[in-house]
C-alpha cells in the first residue's frame, strides 16, 4: 500500500447561521492511503457528512489543507473541484440519486458526458459496468422500475464510470434490507480487493464498519479513536 492519495491536516469547517457559529469540524486529521479501505463512524452530529464533503471535492474549508495526490485543493474554485471530482472520485450515496428520467443504461452514461468520451464509449462503458454489477437484463429499465438493491448496484456502476481512484460509499446500504445490503457491502470488498480501489465508507454501523481494513472514529468533528482490523 503507498502513501497516502487523500490527507486532511488540522481541516475546520465553520457555518454561520446567523450570528451563531458552529463548528462541524474542528482540526479534523486524517490519512488515506491509496489502495486502502477506511470506514468512519460516527453518531449523528459528529462531522461524518461535512468530512465526506471535504475528502469528496464536495466542500472547502474554513481552516487546514486538503491534499489530494500531494496537491492541495483546499482554495480550488467549484469549477476546479467539479473537474477533480469527475475524474478522480465516485459516489455512492445512500438516496441513490439516479435520474428518475433517464434508464440505467443512461444514468451510467451520464458521468462521461462531463469527461467528454463520445457516446460510442459511453455506451460500451456503461454496458460493461451493468453487466459487472450483474443487471444485464435490466439496462434499459429505468429506477422506478428496478427494486433498491438494483437501483443501488445501478448507483455503483455509476461511480465506477469513469474509473475514480477513490470511491466514497455514504451510508451505502441505508436504505436497503439485510440481505441486499450485504450483497452491496461484497461487492464493495471485491473492488478494494480485487481491483485495488480506494474506498472510504461512512456510515453509522458497527457491523458494516468491520469490513473495512480500519475504522476511524469521528466525535464532535475530530477522530477520537482508530482500529486496525489485524490481516487474517
Amino acid at each position: 500500500m503507498g502513501k497516502a492519495i487523500i490527507r486532511l491536516e488540522q481541516v475546520w469547517k465553520v457555518y454561520s447561521l446567523g450570528k451563531v457559529e458552529v463548528a462541524a469540524l474542528r482540526g479534523l486529521n486524517l490519512d488515506v492511503k491509496r489502495g486502502e479501505f477506511v470506514a468512519v463512524m460516527g453518531p449523528s452530529g459528529s462531522g461524518k457528512s461535512t468530512a465526506v464533503n471535504m475528502i469528496g471535492c464536495l466542500d472547502i474549508p474554513s481552516k487546514g489543507r486538503i491534499l489530494l495526490e500531494d496537491k492541495d485543493i483546499s482554495h480550488l474554485s467549484e469549477s476546479a473541484l467539479a473537474q477533480i471530482r469527475g475524474k478522480k472520485i465516485g459516489f455512492i450515496f445512500q438516496q441513490f440519486n439516479l435520474i428518475s428520467t433517464l434508464t440505467a443504461l443512461e444514468n451510467v452514461m451520464l458521468p462521461m458526458i462531463f469527461q467528454d468520451i463520445p457516446e460510442d464509449e459511453r455506451r460500451k462503458k456503461a454496458w460493461e459496468l451493468l453487466e459487472l454489477v450483474g443487471l444485464a437484463d435490466r439496462m434499459q429499465h429505468k429506477p422506478s422500475e428496478l427494486s433498491g438493491g438494483q437501483q443501488q448496484r445501478v448507483a455503483i456502476a455509476r461511480a465506477l464510470a469513469n474509473d475514480p481512484e477513490v470511491i466514497i460509499a455514504d451510508e451505502p446500504t441505508g436504505n436497503l434490507d439485510s440481505k441486499t445490503g450485504a450483497m452491496v457491502l461484497d461487492f464493495l470488498k471485491r473492488l478494494h480487493k480485487e481491483e485495488k480501489r480506494t474506498i472510504i465508507m461512512v456510515t453509522h454501523d458497527e457491523q458494516l464498519a468491520h469490513a473495512a481494513e480500519r475504522i476511524e472514529y469521528l466525535k464532535d468533528g475530530i477522530i477520537v479513536k482508530s482500529k486496525v482490523k489485524l490481516a487474517k
